[in-house]
């Protein structure tokens, strides 16, 4: 199965780079993990870009930095039980679709998950955008 169009909202498997791992000169993350693509853009030249943020088990230290994914949304996506947050006070950017996208199940050739409903996408959105007018947002660039 080919790789699918990027859209606001799906949730892909792919190796984030923390900032904290960019500031010690990683070049890729540790581990992959599901992330939620926020934004999508397409250049003059066809070249597509993504901004993608984390889903993680790690609690916030600060709510207004992250988004709880319900139960219910979890299931839906098919991620394990334990409680996950969408972190919005940091995304990356590259070139769609990039090294590190993972297959979600390489047996069946699927690459993602599925998508947010709306209204938790539309509160990523939102938060994402206060971080951002707040200068907050750190944004970490990847090549490939």
């Amino acid at each position: 199965m080919a790789l699918p169009r990027p859209t606001p909202g799906m949730v892909v498997r792919y190796a984030y780079l923390w900032r904290h791992e960019k500031e010690r000169r990683r070049e890729s993350g540790i581990k992959d993990r599901p992330c939620a693509i926020v934004a999508a853009v397409r250049k003059a030249r066809g070249e597509v870009y993504v901004m993608v943020v984390p889903i993680t088990h790690r609690p916030p230290d600060n709510s207004s930095l992250a988004v709880r994914l319900p139960a219910g949304v979890k299931r839906h996506l098919g991620l394990d039980q334990s409680a996950s947050w969408v972190v919005v006070s940091e995304v990356n950017r590259f070139r769609w679709p990039g090294p590190d996208i993972r297959p979600v199940a390489a047996a069946e050739g699927r690459f993602t998950y599925g998508s947010l409903p709306v209204e938790i996408f539309d509160e990523v959105r939102r938060k994402i955008l206060d971080v951002y007018e707040r200068r907050k947002l750190t944004m970490t660039t990847r090549q490939g």
